[in-house]
This record gives structure tokens, sequence and C-alpha cells, in this order.
């Protein structure tokens, strides 16, 4: 049986913080943050306004642009996060409640901004395998409540944001391909932010606020979505010729200029809104995803990219051929 994506939905929330508003209160200007990143502005979430909230709107998204009948076989929820509501009860648990879904399995998985595409990966094998029928896969962020408003080098990076996707059996030739995915924890240095321990086991210390070591995660990023993408891509038995689409983690545009050229693909075939949203980790490449059909630039047979990097270090990517529910 394959397994590929049924229904897609996203959120963002409505508050829109400009570059231009972040020069009022940080060391910073639009110019320094456009030319090092691509980002222009970013989503913030209100004061009461959660990782579990924004899932949900997510999901009630993909209803209303696919129906009720979406979520009907739904057994089982899973959101990717690396900013839950709490630790227990799960974030899963409390979004299936508000949804209705009552009795489905529910588990958050953190897996820094690759989150979501482990979670298509752990919910593809569970529905090829006959565990699930139909797994609700949710990316869900609210990044802007964990940065350190003073820092520069980060803060202005990130944005707020959900994407929800159902997971569940596609016709022969279409769905889940390949997956890629891998870690390295003597990178975790470079990008942490405290939960329990006041430091990892290399002795790095934490605090309230999240850190990340730019140089470091770019070198990073930029040596991991070329091997990961070319790794994905052969794993699939293809080329990247033969790639249609190609929808990265919108963390900054040098990187995402760097592996397209390294896969020799021009623009038209790569989706890119971090401008408008920053990075928002787990719900960046549903929320890419989305504007990309949004405009109409996937068809049925199409074979798309996906790639990810973040904190552990992590890295996933996947290739999927689009249709076939």
């Amino acid at each position: 049986m394959a397994a590929g994506l049924l229904a897609l939905g996203t959120y963002a929330p409505s508050k829109v913080l400009h570059n231009k508003d972040l020069e009022s209160f940080m060391d910073t200007s639009d110019e320094w943050i456009t030319t090092r990143t691509g980002i222009r502005e970013r989503r913030v979430s209100e004061l009461n306004e959660y990782a579990s909230d924004l899932a949900v709107k997510a999901v009630r998204d993909l209803v209303r642009r696919h129906g009720e009948q979406a979520l009907e076989g739904v057994d089982q929820v899973v959101v990717a996060t690396n900013t839950p509501d709490a630790f227990f009860p799960n974030t899963a648990a409390l979004v299936a409640n508000e949804l209705g879904l009552k009795g489905a399995a529910g588990y958050d998985l953190l897996a820094g901004c690759p989150g979501w595409l482990y979670a298509l990966a752990q919910a593809a094998g569970q529905v090829e395998a006959g565990v699930a029928r139909k797994v609700l896969v949710i990316g869900s962020e609210v990044l802007t409540k964990i940065v350190d408003w003073r820092d520069r080098s980060s803060a202005v990076l990130f944005g707020d944001a959900a994407g929800a996707a159902v997971v569940g059996p596609v016709a022969e030739g279409h769905g889940f391909r390949s997956f890629v995915l891998g870690a390295d924890g003597s990178g975790g240095g470079a990008l942490h932010f405290a939960a329990i321990a006041s430091s990892l086991p290399d002795g790095t210390r934490m605090g309230a606020a999240a850190y990340m070591n730019g140089r470091e995660v770019f070198k990073f990023a930029v040596r991991v979505m070329d091997t990961a993408t070319v790794e994905a891509i052969e794993k699939a038995g293809m080329h990247p010729d033969d790639i249609s689409l190609f929808v990265p983690h919108q963390a900054n545009e040098r990187i995402i200029d760097a592996a397209r050229e390294r896969l020799g693909l021009e623009w038209d075939r790569v989706v890119m809104n971090l401008d408008r949203y920053g990075n928002t980790s787990t719900a960046s490449i549903p929320l890419a995803l989305q504007e990309a059909l949004d405009a109409g630039k996937i068809k049925d047979g199409d074979h798309l990219l996906f790639v990810s990097f973040g904190a552990g270090l992590t890295w996933a990517a996947t290739v999927l051929t689009w249709g076939g529910a």
C-alpha cells in the first residue's frame, strides 16, 4: 500500500511584524536583515495564542478546503513542534480533543525544523504497514514566544504558523517515494533552547531564550541540503531533472539558492515564501506547499522534493509523487 498526502491546510496569525518595525527597538535594519536572509516580515501570534491553537486553525483550513470527510478515518494525530503548549499533556492530544477526534492516538514529535518531515515518514510507514488508516500530521510553532528580542542575529529570523496534512493510502505510482532522516548531536550546541537541563552533555550552557550560532548552522545547512536532497532523489530512483518542484525549508534565501544551484533547478521550480513568513520551523514546508498548490504550480503525477534542517542537529528529505487520492 502506498501512502501520500490526501489533504492540506495552513494557518498564519494576522499580526505582521515588518523589518522596519524591528528597527524601533533593536540594533538592526531592513537592509541588514533582507540582504543576509531574504526575510522582510514575519507573523506573530497573540499573547494567548499557542501551538495547539494554531494547529487547530490549520486543520480547520484543511476541512474548509477538502470537507469534513477529509478527517474521516483519522486514527492518529501527530504534532511536530518545538514550542509545545506543555510537556504534558501533549499538544496532539489537546488538538485531537478540540477537533472531536477523541480516541485517536496522539503524540508530539520534537526533531527541530525537520519535525514535519520526520512525522510524515512515521505516518507513511504506519499507513503502509496497516497500523493506521489515516494520520493527521501537523507542524505548529509559536517561535516568537521563545526568542530573545535583543538578539538581532536570531530573533529576526523566526515567525509563527502551522500546517496540517492528512496522510493516507494513494494509488500505485503516487505517494512518498523515499525518505532520508538524520541527526548529529555533536552539533547540538549550535542551536538550542533550555527545558529542564541547564546545560547540554558537552557542557554548553542554555538559557531561557532560543540561541543560534548562525555561522555554524549556515555551514551545516548548506552541506546537508546538498547531501540529503541528492540521497533522497537517488533513493527514489530519480534524477534532479525528474523533480517538478523543490519545496525547501524556509530559513535563508542564500541556503535555498545554494541547494537550487547544486540540483541544477531554475527558480521557477523552487517554492520560496520566507520573505513574508520568516522561518516557521516545522510549519515552513506545508505553508510553502499550500501556496504552490493555490498558485496552480502542482499537478497530478508531479514529483516534489522536500528538505529541511534544524536543531539537533537534524535533517530530513523526501520525494513525493503528487496525487493518487
